[in-house]
């Protein structure tokens, strides 16, 4: 006589979930984001593509999914630099494990016109994790001016933008200037950014309506 036994089914999916998810990292590395599929990802997972859809039905969750695990397996070692040196480091951080593994960095820029597009139902998740890490880059500005490390000149909301802008900006260049020192780059920029949060804000004018 067999029993049911929930608890060695749950820990069986949970296994083939976590094993395909390492295959579509496999998977995305190797390929461009538009050429991935379930037949793709089953021949890297050495797996029928029926097992695949049945622990992934929607493609979209296998790949907010992957993004997640990805992701949190790349700042482990990352996110403890916010705390101990600023948020200039810990994206510098970021910067630095791209330039050493930059497919994680191509399959986020793939996901941004999707996060873009209002309708598409990946949209709010993915819109999701940028505000959480524009939030997480703010507020580690403002417990970077009450440590000193930052001016109190420094609007965090603003900081952040510029500094996401920054980082964000450069590394796109990066990827289609393969010649780029994306590191280089990033210090430079920083640098000069760090200069101006120094300066009490100054409000821009557009001299617009001056002809030569």
């Amino acid at each position: 006589m067999t029993t049911h036994n929930p608890t060695g089914t749950l820990d069986a999916s949970v296994f083939a979930r976590a094993a395909i998810i390492r295959a579509s990292i496999r998977m995305f590395r190797a390929h461009a984001f538009h050429e991935a599929t379930f037949e793709l990802l089953a021949a890297t997972a050495d797996l029928p593509v029926e097992d695949v859809r049945r622990q992934f039905p929607s493609w979209d969750g296998l790949v907010l999914a992957t993004i997640d695990r990805w992701n949190e397996e790349r700042m482990a070692s990352i996110l403890p630099l916010l705390g101990a040196y600023g948020t200039v480091r810990f994206l510098r951080g970021i910067v630095a494990a791209n330039v050493a593994d930059p497919a994680l960095m191509r399959m986020l820029s793939a996901t941004v016109n999707i996060a873009a597009t209002p309708d598409h139902p990946m949209a709010p998740h993915l819109r999701g994790r940028w505000y959480q890490f524009q939030l997480m880059v703010q507020k580690g500005l403002e417990q970077d001016i009450i440590e000193g490390r930052e001016p109190p000149t420094m609007q965090p909301p603003r900081g952040a933008e510029q500094l996401i802008a920054l980082y964000e900006g450069l590394q796109l260049q990066s990827m289609v200037r393969p010649e780029m020192d994306l590191m280089d780059a990033y210090d430079r920029a920083v640098t000069r950014l760090r200069e101006g949060w120094k300066q009490a804000y100054i409000r821009p004018v557009w001299e617009l309506d001056l002809t030569s």
